[in-house]
């Protein structure tokens, strides 16, 4: 209980912050539950799929409320997992290696998971061209040299 509340204020401020708790209209709309049991905050509305604007914030500790419009945080509707893989990559300053010992996988794996996390925050890198692809294939196969892939490339 906040100090200075008394416990039917304090019952109020529960009661009102539970009933402010946004509920998805449609599976898939956001709203996943993280450890601490809080809501991952939905990116799109459920009615036509629009980016949805942050207008509103909250102290749990004493009620306080703030309303505009604030700049939205991409990385925050990743679910709790994806959040922790990205941590753990900005600490280790990028280094797949170190995110592969993190979570104990395979560096292909790790770099599959890792893109996945990229996919969902829309940040996808292009595929290489198949051109490319057959060049690293032959380059792999021993059909060329380094030299020649690399003056096909150029």
């Amino acid at each position: 209980m906040t100090p200075g509340m008394n416990d039917q204020a304090a019952a109020d401020h529960e009661a009102k912050t539970q009933a402010q708790a946004p509920t998805p209209s449609r599976p898939g709309a956001g709203g996943g539950r993280t450890a601490a049991g809080h809501r991952h905050a939905p990116k799109d509305c459920p009615v036509c799929g629009e980016r949805l604007a942050l207008t509103r914030l909250s102290c749990e500790e004493c009620g306080t409320e703030l309303a505009g419009r604030f700049e939205a945080c991409d990385f925050c509707s990743l679910p709790t997992e994806d959040r922790e893989l990205l941590r753990v990559f900005l600490v280790s300053r990028g280094n797949m290696k170190e995110l592969e010992r993190h979570l104990a996988v395979s560096y292909p794996t790790a770099r599959a998971r890792f893109d996945a996390m990229l996919g969902r925050l829309g940040l996808d890198r292009p595929a290489p061209t198949s051109s490319r692809l057959d060049l690293l294939e032959q380059l792999a196969s021993g059909d060329i040299d380094v030299d020649e892939a690399l003056r096909r490339l150029a």
